[in-house]
């Protein structure tokens, strides 16, 4: 198959959070790696997050972009054989804005892992799997790696309720998903426009964020077991994760003691008379990729060394969410497609969803074309 030695991709320009449209090398793949042609590329908040952080250094040429789908071109040395092929159809993330080693997916193609890949069935658009990385494996993460709760292949024997505080959030609408293929009984929150999205997706009930009494009628619609007694909600995911929406879900929590778990999108502090009784877990989804995070752009909240155990557990996540596509039991979240690809502005939907102008849907490029025969 030919590779181009040279495509096009956006990188950052050294000034400030901008981001531009450059011709750059088309990288190799190297130990446990794949080099995907990249069809589509979906847009997260961790574009203008680590833009913010690369604009403290002012550091150029850093490759923009996180998740993918594509078809794999080309396999570096040292992975399993059979386990990729050239031509698979595949989606995933990488840990994108921070250097160019490390790569980006708003490009023509990118690096990834080998194993922390979803295979993608010939019936799924790349449009729509491309919304599947950051996402997916997140939801995979707060559910299972932060409460370990039960998961599709084994089912909670006796359902009971879990609050997924925005529920129409790209990981909101894969939490629900999860949670009710595990048996669990999902409650979740969003705006009303959104209501009967989530209920299609599962949730057995969904309330009004803003309403002011949110708090007190999700404690009542919490179960009920056999003999009409209250189930404790106990379990919750916030994938909003500010002061407030934390405050609120501890609020939730049945019982004067406020027992509960909270996974969480970001690292927010409890309230102070929470302390103690919740439990609060962030997991850093570029973890599972099982390799050090890089110092040189995050603060050092951020930096993490290699964890095995998650690269394990990144594998597992990556097995179970291809199983559950072919299956047909996973839906991906609506998509809002930006015309023009890389010639797009980037810089301009970047900046619209960093003030809060997506929602219920994912940002993606068309970026490659679907050439039968790759």
């Amino acid at each position: 198959m030919d590779i181009p030695s040279s495509m096009k991709a956006i990188v950052s320009t050294g000034e400030g959070d901008k981001v531009q449209l450059k011709t750059v090398p088309v990288p190799k793949p190297g130990p446990g790696q794949i080099l995907v042609k990249v069809i589509a590329a979906a847009q997260n908040p961790s574009e203008w997050m680590k833009l913010s952080f690369i604009a403290r250094t002012s550091t150029p040429d850093i490759p923009i972009g996180h998740d993918f789908a594509g078809i794999v071109v080309a396999i570096g040395p040292d992975v399993p054989s059979g386990l990729r092929t050239v031509g698979e159809r595949v989606a995933g993330f990488v840990n994108g804005c921070l250097s160019p080693e490390l790569g980006g997916t708003f490009a023509e193609y990118t690096l990834a892992d080998a194993h922390i890949i979803i295979s993608i069935p010939e019936t799924l658009g790349f449009e729509e799997a491309s919304t599947l990385g950051l996402a997916g494996f997140t939801a995979c993460q707060l559910l299972w790696q932060s409460m370990s709760l039960a998961n599709p292949l084994e089912p909670a024997p006796e359902s009971f309720p879990i609050l997924i505080w925005g529920g129409s959030t790209t990981v909101g609408q894969y939490a629900i998903q999860l949670s009710k293929l595990s048996n669990l009984q999902a409650i979740s929150t969003s705006s009303p426009s959104h209501h009967q999205l989530l209920e299609s997706l599962g949730a057995e009930q969904v309330f009004d964020y803003r309403d002011t009494e949110v708090t007190r009628k999700i404690k009542q619609a919490s179960a009920t077991d056999d003999d009409g007694k209250p189930i404790a909600m106990t379990h919750a995911v916030d994938c909003v994760a500010t002061e407030e929406t934390v405050q609120r879900i501890c609020e939730c929590f049945l019982g004067e003691e406020e027992n509960g778990e909270i996974a969480m999108v970001l690292d927010v502090e409890l309230p102070e008379k929470s302390k103690g009784k919740v439990r609060t877990d962030f997991p850093f989804v570029y973890t599972l990729l099982g390799k050090p995070i890089p110092t040189n752009i995050l603060p050092p909240q951020y930096h993490f060394p290699s964890m095995p155990q998650h690269f394990e557990l990144g594998k597992r996540f990556a097995s179970l969410l291809t199983r559950l596509l072919d299956e047909g039991k996973l839906k991906t979240v609506p998509v809002k497609l930006v015309p023009n690809g890389l010639e797009a502005d980037v810089g301009y939907w970047i900046e619209y969803q960093k003030e809060g102008k997506v929602r219920g849907e994912k940002i993606v490029y068309r970026i490659g074309s679907d050439v039968k025969g790759m």
